[in-house]
This record gives C-alpha cells, structure tokens and sequence, in this order.
C-alpha cells in the first residue's frame, strides 16, 4: 500500500485514543512507550492520541503536548518505537475550542463564536481576527515539532466538534466576517491552518473530518462531501472519516454499542464515490467480519482501528493470521476506554487487564502448584487462565453456568454485544484444557486436595427487610421467559442494574416505577450509557422517586416514604411485579470455611463490589504472583 510517496505494508491504521498515561507537563512517559510498543507490531501507521497544541487548552490533564521545543526529544523516542516495529507514525493535530475541559485550572475556551456547549462546558470566547491568526500559528509550530521527531504524517482534526470544526459548522458559528457565513467562509480558518503547514514542512497531510455530525442542524453528508471536494484540490494525502460531534452527539463521536454499526463506514463510502482522495474509515471495527464488509462493499482504501487493539493489541495481526490465537474481543462499552479515563485512572479494558501495564505480563512460575479456583465469572475465568500461563495445574469450579452473574449483562437492551466477552473466556477455558466441575465447592473439595485456593465466588444482590415482600426478581427477570409484558412494575434501587432493567422493560409496553435511597439514579454508569438510558427513561416516561424508602408492601399496594426533609408518606397502588436491585454484597461464606485451613486468595466481587473491569484484573493480578 502506499499513501502519499510514503510505502505502507498494509491498509490497518491505529486510530487516535486517548491514554491519560501522560505527566501534568504533557510529556511522554513509558507508559506511553509500552502502549504504542504493543499496538504499532503489525499495523502500518499509528496515529496518536490528540496532541495539544497550547497547554491552556487540553483535554485531560494527563494529555501528550507538542506545544514546545522541548517535547521534541520525548516525541522522538514516541515514533522510534513504532519505527522499530515497522509502522508509521501519525502526530494528530488537534485544538479543541470550546471543549477544552473545564475541570483544568487555567484552561481557556475559544470557538468560533461565543456558544457554549449546551451538553456542559464554559462559555467560549469568541476568536478575534488577531487571535485566529495566533491559533493558526500554534498549528504550524506543532507541525514543525512534528517533522523534527521524525513523524512520517500529520493528521489535522477537521471533524467531531473541535475548533475547526466549531467554525466550519453553521450551529456552532455565527460570525459576520471572512470566516463566518456561507462554507467557503467557515471553512477558512481550518484551509489556512491546512495551507500554513504545507508551507512550514513536507510531511504528507491526513485530515479527519466527520461524515455527519449526526444532529439536528450540524453538518450533513452533502456538505461534508463538498469540504471533500475542496480539500481534495488541496491535495491532501487522505481523508479520515468518522461522524459525530464531541459536544452536540456524544454517542455518535464514541461510537458506543448503542449506535447501529457501519453508519459511519456508509458515510465513507458516500464521500469516496465522490473524490479521488484515498479514503481512511473507522469506527466500531471489532470483528474480521467488519473488515470483510468495509473492504467488499469499497467503503475505504484504509481502515482505523481503535478499541479493538485496546481490548487485543494484536487484533489486526491475527485477522492477517500473523500471530495464532483468539482475538479478544472489544464490545464498545465504553466502561474501561472512558469511564476509567473520566475519573482520571487512565486508559483501561474491561476485558484487557493489561491495557496501561503493558510491562506487567505473565512469567513461568518457578514451582510449578496445585490451585483450585472457585466461581467461574469473568474473574474466576481470567484468574484460571493466568494461572494455567503460569504453569500451574488448574480446576475451576463453578455451580452453575459459566460466565456467573456476567450472563445478565447481555440481556437488557442494546447489550448484546457483551456476550462476546463470555464466548471468549468460555472458550479460552476449553481451549487451554482447564478441568471444569460443576458443583458448589465446599471445604471438604478443596483443603488437603490443593495448594491453595482463588475465591472468585462474586457477589449476591442485597433484599431490603421491607415487611410483606414475598415475591420477587433481581436480574434473571430479563431472560425471555421471565419477561412481563404490559404490567405494572416497581424496580426497588436505581442503580446501574435497576435502570438497564428497566429500560428493557419498557420495550414490552410495561410501566415503571422507580423507587431509589439515595438522590440520583444510574450513579455508577459510565458516562454516556447513562445519559442514553436516562433519555430512554424520560421518553417511556418512567416514574421515579429519589430519597426515598419502601416502608412497607401490602399485596398490590406499596408504601414508601421521602427522604429529603419532608418524610412525608406515600402509597403506590396496582403494582403487578416487584424488581429487587438495591446493590449487591460480596458472598463470603467459603473464606469463613477455608481460614487458616488452606492459603486463599480473593478476587472480584467477593473481596470488593466493582466492575467487570475491576474484576478482570483483580482475577489477573493475583494469579500472576501465584
């Protein structure tokens, strides 16, 4: 393949993603390093997480810089990494405007005009003439930074609601000057900063740019497909791609599991049917099978990877059956790639314990034990599995079916997608010929017969004592079978499990109330996922009720009371079925069994109520020093 007069050795690109792996300087650490290390190993280029370009406007605080001369020598060891695997490397460009994040002390916010995002944000000021030439400036310096570490391309961030894109969007700009108006004038500011760099270096010049911006009055496939048109005649190397806008579509910019796959890769084909430009495309691209279906239907000349060489770093080397193996797989949840992200952990995998502790990989064991692991969840699972690298002989037991309570997350609505995570684990499990009993492990199972033990026994959710229940679900409600259709439902706790089942039932024409202590809902979901349920919620017009407590059930008939100062009484009648989800407590019943009788280790649910993520690793990293 060749993209410019640059050679390539296939069509596979690492999309930008963010780490967090960086210091409060915007310098490249080893984290970075063992990051890209693992993900440049078959690819052809890797382009790196957005680069600021002014530390008074970054994203995260952990964020890479390019902003002065003396990243240079960091940003050199960056692309030599890659180098030294053979892939090329990307500096992306970017100023995000108005979407600097206003969490940073000292950030600053500037747009096009003074429109502040309506999902959240400062308000923004408004560019002066002055003040865009300055802008425009800080690109060119940051391309120059780029050339002089040795990176092969520079891709400038056209799209997603960033500063360029705030000027080319008419939603987002209002002005009355040379780049306000028509879109020869909006599309000013980001041609200038596009011609400024082809002036200043010779480096060949990727532009992202979103297909659709996916909302009502942002930027359409038409008008995009004309901005192709432009920037063709200015003779860029590529055109990236994606859809969706950081601050007006955000579950269209993540590309979350709620967005019907593919919709990005037709908007791709649709501008390359109209341009000559070679094509780059992306989003949620996690299954060989996306790649036969893009490649097929010549959506794309070059095809973007993100969260799928998060979740397996050699995704792209097993679809070439360059490395043997399983791909792990990657469901766009979000919970491990944001989530961890947003509260300022870094870069995590829900399924990929190692993704931001690359160095931290499984040695031989030098004795070679005995271990019993007991609980086939996703814990249980990865903790077997590690041990079984490791060279220890390994019998999971499990009581029931493996995957543990895990099986549930595929089955609210739009979740499907996490049953890949237990097909895969399932399956490693068979693969790697580890003995599976299917019974509830007892004391008498494990001590004189082990040397020692790993308790992944999870968790089990937590029944209030409200006086008169008598019947009631927790989760199993949603397999089919279980399924109310058109009733009168009361789901007791608000949290993630609560919300999930009742925003898959409403699909069957039920009507739900929900009953939670504490004074919001959805408190522990990631980010996005919480906002799209909560906008569900709203639309079925779901009933709920915060600060508040079941006092009592009398049959059909609730009684609970308000918690926020009024503690006045209120009755709830004609309630058909009663959902439980009001939390969960770690099942501890074996270690009272097992202590000081045999060494024991506890992971997941059973040591501490978390995650998937959390339990993958915990499951990980115990066995790894077993």
């Amino acid at each position: 393949m060749k993209l410019g007069d640059i050679n390539l050795r296939n069509n596979f690109f690492m999309s930008p993603v963010k780490t967090g792996y960086g210091d409060s300087e915007g310098n490249i650490t080893e984290r970075h390093l063992a990051f890209w290390d693992k993900r440049s190993k078959h690819v052809a280029a890797v382009i790196f997480e957005p680069f600021f370009i002014d530390k008074k406007v970054r994203e995260l605080a952990t964020q890479i810089g390019i902003d002065d001369d003396n990243k240079i020598e960091g940003h050199k060891k960056l692309v030599e990494v890659v180098h030294q695997n053979g892939a090329k490397a990307v500096a992306h460009i970017n100023h995000p405007g108005r979407m600097a994040n206003p969490k940073l002390p000292n950030n600053i916010y500037l747009s096009a005009s003074d429109i502040e995002c309506p999902n959240g944000g400062q308000k923004p000021k408004a560019l002066s003439i002055e003040e865009i030439k300055l802008v425009q400036q800080q690109y060119v310096d940051a391309a120059i930074r780029a050339e002089k570490s040795g990176y092969d391309f520079i891709e400038l961030q056209f799209g997603l609601g960033y500063l360029i894109a705030q000027f080319i969007s008419p939603n987002s700009n209002k002005r009355n000057d040379e780049y306000g108006g028509n879109l020869e004038n909006r599309l000013r500011f980001g041609l200038e900063i596009l011609q400024g760099i082809k002036s200043s270096v010779h480096l060949p010049i990727i532009v992202r740019l979103s297909g659709d911006e996916k909302y009502e009055g942002g930027l359409t496939i038409n008008e995009t497909i004309e901005i192709a048109k432009i920037l063709e005649q200015e003779k860029i190397a590529a055109l990236h791609i994606t859809s969706g806008d950081a601050c007006m579509s955000p579950p269209w910019y993540y590309q979350h599991h709620f967005i019907p796959k593919g919709k990005t890769w037709e908007l791709a084909k649709k501008i390359k049917e109209k341009v000559t430009l070679p094509i780059i495309t992306v989003g949620q691209i996690n299954e060989p099978e996306d790649i036969e279906e893009i490649l097929s239907n010549n959506a794309a000349n070059f095809i973007a990877i993100g969260r799928a060489l998060i979740a397996d770093p050699d995704f792209v080397g097993k679809y070439l059956k360059q490395v043997e193996g399983r791909i792990r797989p990657c469901s766009s949840c979000l919970t491990g790639c944001l989530g961890r992200i947003k509260i300022g952990k870094g870069l995590q995998c829900e399924i990929n314990p190692l993704v931001g502790r690359e160095l931290e990989e499984i040695t031989p064991a030098l004795e070679k034990k005995n271990y019993a692991v007991v609980g086939g969840g996703l814990a249980g699972m990865q903790a077997a599995l590690a041990l079984k690298q490791r060279g220890h002989k390994v019998t999971l037991f499990e009581k029931d079916k493996l995957g543990g309570q895990f099986n549930f997350a595929p089955l609210p609505s739009q979740k499907n997608s996490l049953q890949k995570q237990i097909d895969y684990f399932v399956n490693e499990i068979k693969d790697k010929k580890i003995e599976v009993i299917n019974k509830e492990a007892t004391a008498d199972d494990l001590i004189g017969k082990f040397d020692g033990v790993i308790i992944a026994t999870g968790s089990k959710p937590f029944i209030p004592p409200i006086e008169g229940l008598k019947e009631y679900h927790w989760a199993e409600i949603l397999y089919e079978f279980n399924l109310p259709k058109n009733k009168n439902v009361l789901i007791i706790g608000g949290g993630l499990i609560g919300v999930e089942i009742a925003n898959t039932l409403v699909d069957y024409g039920n009507n739900i109330t929900i009953i939670e202590a504490l004074d919001d809902i959805a408190r522990d979901m990631e980010m996005v996922t919480r906002k799209l349920n909560l906008m569900k919620l709203k639309k079925a017009n779901v009933q709920i009720f915060t600060n508040s407590i079941v006092s009592k059930i009398d049959g059909s008939k609730v009684y609970f009371t308000q918690t926020n100062g009024t503690d006045k009484e209120h009755i709830l009648e004609n309630i058909d079925v009663f959902v439980i989800a009001a939390g969960m407590r770690p099942n501890k019943e074996l270690i009272e069994q097992l202590e000081n009788k045999i060494p024991y280790y506890v992971v997941g649910d059973a040591d501490k109520i978390g995650d998937a993520v959390s339990a993958i690793q915990s499951g990980y990293f115990i066995a790894k020093e077993l």
